[in-house]
């Protein structure tokens, strides 16, 4: 069985489909004269690419057989990607052919140089779309740990697997990782695996409350118990009675708050302000921090004793850059989504893209991986995001990082047609005669690389 990639030409000219097949020795070339041959081939070889002539018998001098061919590959293979050829100045053929969802055209008399580098691009961007659709696949349920975490990474299994183990005991977990490593994600997929799972998921982040209202917001507080106390109000802990309490930054909170919150860890009972009547209340604490609580221990900023008290189990979280492979099986996820919400054009990512995903060092975390994403997605002008959409340096093909051929060659044309469009000041006819190539094929490279004269 061949190895090479499938290449399906529709032409009714024997000349013609001899001198493409002869063009095409790096393809497995299949040859059908008209439409019911172009769509038996369709279904039994399933090609990348098509080239397509408009003029099919029996209507040779017109298009409305190859605009029907066109449409029928549309509806059966809306992946493969078509090239029309068109007769020579037939423009609204091409835009109609375009329109109708084939990838490119090509005029009449054939030059076989200019369709060749059309046919490989698109051959590319079908491989690139594929991977993608594999990608995305590949974050449904099989890498999705503790209901919605996407994962591959052993150690964030591992993370998973730890928190499986203990959710559905009562002790106090802590989760140790830098911001943006998806600390609350984490602790409501402990509280959907455990038998509290029925009751309420309260979060609640320490940092971000005042201190004078902190304790309201944990405890609740009685009506009049200060001013604008207007009713009696539950506090976060009463809240997710029955359920899980996340305290995120814990150390965060005030010393003269912290020996009311050990009070209750310790008896599991607490006081609303303005009240002595005491409530018992069966909440299980979830903490979270990204601060060294055993330096602040030290520097007497935070109880040693509620330290033990909160720090029962404790769970570190490696930061994305650690997590083998995550990066770009959460981009794609992150792009799946926002592509759906923003910009429905957009389907997947550019090799540029991968690389510079995979070489960054993302000290902003998932966080940061989520919001470089979604600008992405928004600034994206066509279907494939590249990096810099994503704000991030293109890696130079002499980096160590850029393993694939393909990737390096891409990069190091765009550096080279880059230079030559600066030394001959953007004139087209001069950068072609610096870089040894027709105005033609510029043309073509300018539109891949999308470059600007």
């Amino acid at each position: 069985m061949s190895s090479k990639p499938k290449l399906l030409v529709v032409e009714d000219d024997p000349g013609l489909q001899a001198q493409l097949k002869w063009a095409y020795d790096d393809f497995e070339v299949i040859v059908a004269g008209d439409r019911s041959a172009a769509l038996a081939a369709l279904r039994a070889e399933e090609p990348a690419v098509v080239t397509l002539d408009l003029g099919l018998p029996p209507d040779p001098d017109g298009t409305a057989e190859g605009f029907a061919v066109l449409d029928a590959i549309m509806a059966l293979k809306p992946q493969t990607k078509v090239i029309v050829a068109t007769g020579h100045g037939a423009r609204e053929s091409a835009l109609t052919a375009v329109a109708k969802g084939a990838y490119d055209f090509y005029q009449k008399p054939v030059d076989i140089d200019a369709i060749g580098l059309i046919v490989r691009r698109a051959l590319e961007l079908h491989r690139i779309e594929a991977e993608n659709r594999a990608l995305a696949a590949r974050t449904g349920n099989d890498n999705r740990v503790l209901g919605a975490l996407i994962t591959a990474a052993p150690e964030m299994v591992r993370v998973a697997r730890t928190i499986e183990r203990v959710a559905n005991t009562n002790v106090s977990v802590m989760l140790l990782g830098a911001s943006g490593t998806g600390k609350e994600l984490l602790a409501r997929g402990l509280h959907v695996s455990s038998d509290r799972r029925n009751g309420a998921f309260v979060a609640i982040n320490c940092a971000a409350i005042p201190e004078n209202l902190l304790e309201s917001e944990l405890f609740g507080h009685e009506k009049g118990a200060f001013t604008g106390a207007v009713k009696t109000t539950e506090g976060k802990i009463e809240q997710a009675n029955g359920g899980t309490l996340f305290l995120d930054e814990v150390g965060d909170i005030p010393l003269q708050l912290q020996v009311k919150l050990l009070r209750f860890l310790q008896e599991r009972v607490i006081e609303r302000i303005g009240s002595r009547r005491s409530i018992a209340v069966d909440t299980r604490i979830v903490c979270a921090t990204h601060q060294d609580l055993e330096a602040m221990i030290v520097d007497g900023r935070f109880r040693e004793d509620l330290f033990y008290r909160l720090a029962e189990i404790v769970v570190k979280i490696p930061g994305l850059a650690e997590r083998t492979g995550d990066a770009p099986l959460l981009a794609k996820a992150f792009l799946a989504r926002f592509a759906r919400e923003m910009n429905p054009q957009v389907k997947g990512f550019a090799p540029d893209a991968l690389t510079a995903i995979d070489s960054w060092a993302w000290p902003g975390n998932v966080r940061e991986l989520e919001n470089r994403v979604k600008r992405a997605v928004i600034m994206a002008d066509g279907k494939l995001v590249h990096a810099a959409d994503l704000d991030l340096p293109s890696p130079d093909a002499e980096d160590g990082n850029v393993l694939n051929l393909k990737v390096a060659r891409e990069h190091a044309d765009r550096k080279v047609i880059r230079h030559a469009l600066a030394r001959s000041e953007g004139n087209i006819s001069s950068t072609a005669k610096l870089l040894g190539i027709s105005r033609p094929t510029l043309y073509d490279l300018l539109k891949q690389y999308e470059l600007h004269a």
